[in-house]
């Protein structure tokens, strides 16, 4: 018996799985959304699948959900290794926006423009009202009340560089091959083709909330041009289908399709939650959808370098050296 899966493109969870007759009824009270089930390729309009009481021949289904204004097309490329930067190359008219202080260079062509709110078009066209709850959402997600905007104002092609904060990946990712929708950890974004529009994700479940590495909070990119994402470490892409749970530390989701459930764990017996040192919980993701996950959150970097520093309490150790704490003293150190 097949098991299906129903989204309809807002802020709450997936239903599912239903059965056969569950998902004619789903089908038949809330038609106007998406259905998956096991064989098919990817999300159809639940209008369209005969299965459900619908008929290929009836009107389009709504537009698929959350797509912003067409954004811009940018080319770019990724340059480096363990520190990388992206640089975008714009065509006349065409701008990039970016988290201020993102930055690496730009070339003269190219103007910069400080605006308020996520610089998209349908932040700045609307009213004080739209720009205030734009500016409102980035403030919440622990970025800055204002975005800058950089255009090419010049002919042929110019250059604009940004570069990532804190060592690891930026990842490329062309939102309308994404459903048109991205959740992301706070303070990934680097930047974006103008158009894209950055939002808040709210955690409905109060102890994932708490408990998830993430908070209650997370960004939400939409649109459908590209983004720039940062990650810390490596990040590596899992696949998983309907049902599909994969256990992760809480820190280390970078980012997820909106089709994907997140919530927490206990990481096991009392033993392992106190003296494990893993934590208390688990993050726990269930497909079916696309999860990025990334080797070195900033957190635990942060903690290390934070235990490791004298005025933290941490110990210098005169690593190669056979003098050890003495080479300090002759040295002139006297925090010993």
């Amino acid at each position: 018996m097949a098991q299906w899966y129903f989204s309809y493109g807002k802020n709450t969870d997936r239903v599912g799985p239903l059965d056969d007759a569950q998902a004619r009824e789903q089908a038949r009270r809330q038609p106007d959304g998406y259905c998956w089930r096991e064989g098919f390729t990817e999300w159809q309009p639940i209008r369209s699948v005969a299965e459900l009481g619908g008929s290929a021949v009836m009107a389009p289904p709504p537009a698929p959900p959350a797509r912003g204004s067409s954004a811009d097309e940018i080319d770019y490329r990724i340059v480096g290794t363990d520190m990388q930067f992206v640089e975008v190359e714009l065509d006349p008219g065409e701008s990039a926006i970016a988290e201020a202080g993102a930055l690496m260079y730009k070339e003269a062509a190219v103007q910069m423009d400080t605006v308020f709110g996520d610089g998209s078009t349908a932040s700045q066209g609307g009213g004080l009202m739209d720009k205030l709850l734009s500016a409102g959402k980035r403030v919440i997600t622990g970025e800055s009340l204002f975005t800058t905007v950089f255009t090419h104002t010049g002919s042929g092609k110019a250059k604009v560089a940004f570069a990532a904060p804190y060592p690891g990946t930026v990842m490329a990712m062309k939102l309308s091959e994404h459903g048109g929708r991205l959740i992301c950890q706070k303070d990934s974004f680097l930047a974006g083709a103008r158009g894209v529009q950055l939002g808040i994700f709210f955690q409905r479940k109060i102890l994932t909330g708490l408990f998830g590495g993430e908070g209650f909070i997370m960004q939400k990119l939409e649109g459908d041009g590209w983004v720039f994402v940062h990650a810390g470490g490596t990040v590596v892409q899992r696949e998983l289908k309907a049902g599909e749970r994969l256990d992760v530390d809480t820190g280390c989701v970078v980012a997820f399709h909106d089709t994907v459930n997140m919530d927490i764990k206990p990481v096991g017996g009392i033993k392992s939650m106190f003296f494990g040192g893993e934590g208390m919980f688990l993050a726990t993701l269930t497909g079916p959808g696309t999860v990025w996950l990334q080797s070195l959150p900033f957190s635990r970097m942060a903690g290390r370098m934070l235990a490791a520093a004298p005025q933290g309490g941490g110990q210098r150790r005169g690593e190669g050296s056979i003098l050890g704490g003495l080479g300090d003293i002759l040295g002139g150190d006297r925090n010993f």
